[in-house]
């Protein structure tokens, strides 16, 4: 069940606090995994890992695709492994099914040889509703890669949702794929 508005406001500032305080770093240039170089750093694993952060971040993910009808959530590793495996807990604690998964950046040489994990002996892809999930947002790429996997094993992508977004082209990436896109904060959000 979503919370109010209010309850929702409360959450995302106190998630503001706990990135401001454990994953958010200024200085005078930082490389991206895009390859850009900003100002402004988030290592958000730190707050991920956090129980407090877990929580809030899991919560607002839920009360986001409340409406959505998902089977599963996950994205590209390793990013997403602990934001899918804390949503996916705090879904079943709200009775709601929705299981985690994660894409391997490339599939491994040894076992299943699975690009993706966390399905079931038997279980696939193939018609299942998904939403991708990624910590920290700059052009997307990232997200997309996990998202087109998915859509190439059958998979329906009905929503990508990040953490932080970096304001720096995601939107325009998804929206030009044909994918949703929701971000629960901004880089916005952390500037002084």
């Amino acid at each position: 069940m979503a919370e109010n508005p209010s309850d929702r406001a409360g959450k995302r500032a106190r998630l503001i606090e706990i990135i401001k305080a454990r994953s958010f770093q200024e200085g005078p240039e930082f490389k991206l995994a895009s390859g850009k170089t900003s100002p402004f750093y988030f290592n958000m694993k730190p707050t991920m890992l956090d129980s407090e952060g877990a929580y809030l971040i899991a919560s607002l993910i839920l009360d986001e695709i409340e409406r959505t009808d998902a089977d599963l959530i996950g994205g590209l590793e390793m990013g997403a492994v602990p934001i899918a495996s804390s949503v996916a807990a705090m879904a079943h604690a709200r009775g709601r099914k929705l299981s985690a998964f994660f894409v391997r950046k490339q599939a491994k040489e040894h076992g299943t040889r699975a690009l993706v994990e966390g399905l079931a002996k038997g279980e696939h892809m193939a018609g299942k509703r998904v939403v991708v999930v990624e910590d920290v947002t700059t052009t997307g790429g990232s997200a997309l890669k996990a998202a087109e996997a998915l859509k190439a094993e059958g998979a329906n992508v009905v929503r990508i949702i990040t953490i932080v977004d970096r304001l720096d082209g995601a939107m325009e990436t998804f929206s030009n794929a044909g994918f949703g896109f929701t971000p629960l904060l901004t880089l916005e959000d952390f500037r002084s």
